[in-house]
């Protein structure tokens, strides 16, 4: 029997309403087309894959010595945890509550977080998606701190009130056993004393307990006998405590920036008070006080003095002194400043018993934004080399571009010049933090992802298989003239802070040309070498793109939405050409003109090898009006042209002859095909052309007859425009920004028969125009012919602003833009062969670089609200698709998947939909994640190979896919955060330890905290909720099973090794004691006779 599926029902109800959505122009019929779509929702599921970066407002922090994982919480209630480079993982707690402590069981593969909503959860680490098994949710009293002594199931939680409670970890109940803060204390303080700041079991005997409080009272409880044994007493309260591992012996961190030494038989007073940032009076009397001590550890070594590290506790007068760790080691201390505040730290030993000499090896420190980890075997304790992507908000990002399924070469080549700009000074020895086992990674294609940062800065990421190691580093600042201080700043900036900070990047990984664009009205064309080089002068364009918006008339408002118009100020075509720094001038009335935003350097410029600027192109400022930001940009390396756009208008740049070839308000793109009735309130002014520039202007005839084309109906008469929900400024409301720059080869009007290069732009207003490109010939020729710019008359228009667009061949494939190959750029012995290679090449190698009338294209235009699908050249709109009517796209972008292509896109509501090419037939929508923070809409990108991200945090990237086979496959390629590790053995007592008691005393905490002793606990003070880790644990094992079937095998054979091994000892154990036996069964016989004074 055939079995029924559900999905394909579901799926062609989904094509029987996008049949009815996704129509043609009326009266036309869509053309049956050989397009045969691959693509069904079958191929579609949304899931997170991972999340790089540094945790958001990190809170806590732990450490399982055994395993060698790292675990760190955050305010937000996530958790991050982390083992060898490229084994990492993110976990979210429901409630969202900050994460105040985390506990390993060690060596168990077992978290116990406690949050700031009094919930303590149980996380299992044994599957490769951590899930919590049990929940425990305090009702009364408020969890400040909590204890779990090691190989031990009974979990101490210290409270508000001063009361600790037992909790079993493995049923997770309360214990009826209860320590009350008045039966600790007893008469040693009338009054209360504060909340529980620490507890921890004296390393030498597990019975006794030592309890601080937060007012400075300390008491050693003895979990025997129920009652306090010893009391100690100081003035000021306790921040921290840590034991000495003999038990003989504790030390205190205090609010007064001092440390106390007790010892633990002398409850009196401290054995030493240490002030170790405190300068010292010359009469002799109390050290000042100095900034509390956060946290202090006490670690020993067996050859060697202990190790006293703490945080904070400066004196108050290192005003603007950066956080500090201080490390003391016999006579010596050292302070560490750090660039963040010190959220926690901690030290990392060779032994997970407390018992013995700890032998501390690093200290991890966790900072605000930061993670280091201090080398304390090397002098001057240098800093390991971080392995994980925990910089990426080095300075914070402004945008992201994601790019999968890149050229293979294009990696290597990155990491070859990136390997140049590393640190020295890093401590020689591998990364600490080495547990786990890496995925089995099935994604063979490379991924690339580029941060641009607020400071001007790019990072190249390796994000090939769910993994992201930097790559290379470079910075756009390095071409301007920085200002030494404020009075030297120069009034021309248009933004107060960050003049540098990137808005937008365009990269091509087969020419590996990039392009970004910055807040300041700047762009800069870089070109990618191996070779280091100087340049003597930085090739400048300075253009001059501004126009005066008036108000304007319509004499009919329903039909024609009032618009504001752009009047050409006077040289609003004026564009230099220089490879000097401009001078500042200034117009009749004083105002700032013709002046750029930033100052580029007159001197020679060393750039190393990796991305080194070509040209830079700067708008200026026009009768004291500054330039308006950039908002698109295109670049393409075959035709050597750049195209940007913003608010005022477009500009095109030949970046190989360094000449600009169009400046244009967006207005005078139309011509006389206007479809808006604009009336200027004054007279037009004159235009200046610049000499010697091939712009649109250029010949005899006029832009307005130019623009004249038997196409110029081309329109959608049902459309009605309503203004984009995205632009709400009254400003933005008046002027038609340009929003998307598409080169590419196709046909220009309906009567063309071949394709030529042309540019599309899109607006705001929903218009698409199109510009024809004519390029002079390749080689010697393409260096001094200019290239015309003119416009075709082509006009289109949906809803809403322009978004993207891309071109389709016959069988529905992509046709990607034409590029260069790369070559090195440095080589002068190349250069002849280039020219050769330009001469023979034609420009274009899209597939349709000779089609023929019969052979037609399809364009894909997606706006705010809607997509359309137009044949071409017969520029009929054959599929329109409305993907939102009461939100707007943010995002939208034309990706390959399982061989196929589709448009993607991100709504503003949260949903993420998929349609399918060129039909247009919804494929996937899902209410993700509603838009929260403009962090998402500036950085969410699709990419190839159902594969997205965006930036969840300022610090951290989360990656999503929208590919089925990637969810399924997902399991197998995560990392395994436990393995299976022998714990180390415990420390030899000695033989007179043992004979007279002198080592670490056990405990049975079953017979003293379990119900038969302890009695049942209190029902109202904790809730028992179940987790979900069991279920979770076996959906990640069936989704993994020729894997786990793997494991188990290995598993299996290696506990027949084990049981046959011990069949061995135990054999040999048999034999020592029956020889044993034979022995004293000989002395015995011996002995018998012989009387006392004989022996």
């Amino acid at each position: 029997m055939k079995k029924f599926n559900i999905r394909k029902v579901l799926d062609g109800l989904t094509a029987a309403a996008a049949a009815s959505s996704s129509s043609s122009q009326p009266g036309q019929r869509p053309p049956d087309s050989d397009i045969v779509e691959t693509l069904c929702s079958d191929h579609f599921q949304l899931c997170k894959t991972v999340r790089h970066g540094f945790p958001y407002q990190p809170s806590a922090m732990a450490f399982d010595p055994v395993q060698k994982i790292l675990a760190i919480g955050t305010q937000t209630g996530s958790l991050r945890l982390f083992g060898r480079p490229g084994v990492e993982c993110y976990c979210q707690h429901e409630s969202a509550a900050g994460v105040i402590q985390l506990q390993f069981l060690i060596n168990e593969g077992a978290l116990v977080s406690a949050l700031a909503d009094d919930t303590l959860h149980l996380w299992n680490l044994r599957q490769k998606r951590p899930a919590i098994l049990h929940s425990l949710k305090f009702n009364k009293e408020r969890i400040t701190f909590c204890h779990l002594p090691f190989q031990s199931k009974w979990l101490y939680v210290g409270t508000e009130r001063g009361n600790v409670h037992i909790v079993n970890v493995e049923s997770f109940t309360l214990s009826g056993y209860v320590i009350m803060w008045n039966k600790a204390i007893e008469l040693s303080s009338k009054t209360h004393p504060g909340l529980i700041v620490h507890i921890s079991d004296n390393p030498m005997d597990e019975g006794k307990l030592l309890i601080g409080f937060e007012s400075g009272t300390l008491v050693l409880w003895d979990l025997k006998s129920k009652k306090g044994e010893y009391r100690y007493s100081y003035d000021e309260a306790i921040h921290s405590v840590a034991w000495h591992h003999e038990g003989k012996q504790f030390v205190c961190s205090h609010s007064d920036g001092s440390l106390t030494i007790w010892n633990v038989k002398s409850p009196v007073r401290p054995a030493q008070i240490i002030t170790p940032h405190g300068k010292l009076p010359k009469d002799g009397k109390k050290p000042e006080s100095c900034k509390p001590i956060l946290k202090v550890e006490y670690r020993t070594c067996k050859s060697g003095d202990p190790f006293i590290i703490f945080s904070g506790g400066l004196s108050y007068d290192t005003v603007g002194r950066r956080p500090c760790l201080t490390v003391m080691h016999g006579k010596s201390t050292a302070v560490l400043e750090m660039d963040y505040p010190i959220v926690d730290f901690l030290s990392l030993c060779e032994t997970p018993y407390p018992s013995d000499f700890q032998e501390p090896y690093a200290v991890v420190v966790l900072l605000e934004k930061d993670l280091v980890v201090v080398d304390l075997g090397q002098n001057g304790y240098p800093i390991f080399e971080n392995p994980y992507p925990l910089d990426i908000h080095e300075s914070p990002v402004t945008c992201c571009e994601y790019f999968a399924d890149c050229p293979v070469d294009l990696i290597p080549a990155l990491y070859s010049v990136g390997a140049k700009q590393k640190r020295q000074g890093y401590s020689k020895k591998e990364w600490p933090i080495n547990g786990g086992n890496w995925g089995l990674g099935t994604q063979s294609y490379p991924e690339i992802i580029i941060t641009g940062h607020a400071d001007g800065s790019l990072k190249f990421w390796d994000a090939s298989a769910i993994t992201l190691q930097v790559l290379y580093k470079m910075k756009t600042s390095k071409v301007f003239e920085k200002s030494r201080n404020k009075e030297e700043k120069p009034n021309t900036d248009i933004v107060d802070e960050d003049p540098y900070a990137i808005q937008i990047i365009t990269w091509c990984p087969e020419s590996r040309m990039l392009c970004v664009a910055g807040v300041s009205a700047h762009v800069i064309v870089y070109k990618f070498s191996r070779q280091e080089v100087t340049t003597e002068a930085i090739q400048m364009l300075e253009i001059r793109l501004h126009y005066e918006i008036n108000d304007l008339e319509s004499p009919d408002t329903d039909q024609i939405p009032t618009l504001g118009t752009s009047c050409p100020g006077p040289n609003s075509q004026t564009a230099n050409s220089q490879s000097h720094p401009s001078t500042s001038s200034s117009s009749s009335d004083g105002l700032r003109d013709n002046v750029p935003c930033l100052k580029i350097k007159s001197t020679p410029l060393k750039q190393g090898a990796g991305y080194q600027a070509e040209v830079v192109i700067q708008l200026v400022w026009v009768n004291g009006e500054p330039p308006q930001q950039i908002s698109s940009l295109a670049v393409n390396s075959s035709y050597g042209l750049l195209v940007f756009g913003n608010c005022n208008g477009i500009a095109m740049v030949d970046y190989i002859q360094k000449t600009v070839l169009l400046n244009l308000g967006t207005i005078e793109l139309y011509g006389s095909n206007d479809p808006y009735q604009r009336q200027p309130k004054s007279p037009r002014k004159t235009r200046q052309t610049s000499g010697g520039l091939c712009d649109i202007n250029e010949g005899s005839t006029t832009l307005d007859d130019r623009c004249k084309s038997p196409t110029s109906d081309v329109r959608d008469n049902s459309f009605s425009r309503s203004r984009s929900s995205s632009v709400t400024s009254i400003d933005k409301e008046s002027r038609e920004a340009i929003t998307a720059l598409h080169f590419c080869e196709t046909y220009t009007r309906k009567a063309d028969t071949c394709t030529s290069p042309c540019l599309w732009v899109g607006t705001t207003l929903g218009t698409v125009l199109v510009i024809v490109l004519n390029l002079p010939p390749g080689g010697e020729q393409r260096l001094t012919q200019p290239v015309i710019v003119s416009p075709s008359g082509t006009i289109f228009r949906l809803k809403g602003a322009i978004l993207q667009m891309a071109f389709l061949d016959t069988t529905g494939s992509l046709i990607n833009p034409a590029h260069e190959p790369w070559r090195e750029p440095n080589v002068q012995e190349e250069k002849d062969d280039k020219d050769k290679c330009r001469k023979l090449r034609p420009v274009s190698v899209s597939p349709s670089s000779s089609q023929e009338i019969n052979e037609t294209q399809y364009t894909v235009i997606c706006s705010e609200k809607q997509a359309k699908i137009i044949s071409l050249p017969s520029q009929n709109c054959i599929y329109k698709h409305n993907i939102t009517e009461t939100s707007f796209v943010l995002r939208a972008d034309i990706v390959g998947l399982n061989g196929s292509i589709c448009l993607a896109c991100f709504c503003a509501n949260g949903h993420i939909m998929t349609f399918s090419l060129p039909s247009l037939r919804p494929l996937l929508d899902v209410n993700y994640l509603p838009l929260t923070d403009m962090r998402i809409a500036r950085t969410f990108c699709f990419t190839n190979n159902g594969q997205a991200l965006y930036l969840v945090s300022p610090t951290e990237i989360q990656r999503i896919t929208y590919s089925q086979g990637t969810c399924e496959n997902l399991q197998e390629m995560l990392g395994e955060l436990f393995t299976p590790v022998e714990t180390p053995e415990a420390p030899n007592r000695g033989f007179f330890k043992g004979l007279f008691g002198g080592g670490a005393q056990s405990l049975d905490r079953e017979e003293l905290f379990g119900e038969s002793a302890a009695g049942k606990p209190s029902r109202s003070l904790a809730q028992h909720i179940p987790g979900t880790g069991g279920i979770e644990g076996v959906k990640g094992a069936a989704s993994g099973v020729a894997g786990e079937l793997a494991r188990a095998r290995i598993a299996l054979d290696e506990r027949g090794q084990k049981l046959s091994e011990l069949e061995e000892r135990t054999a040999a154990m048999m034999y020592s004691a029956d020889t044993f036996s034979k022995h004293a069964h000989e002395m015995m016989l011996k002995c018998k006779d012989k009387k006392w004074y004989q022996f």
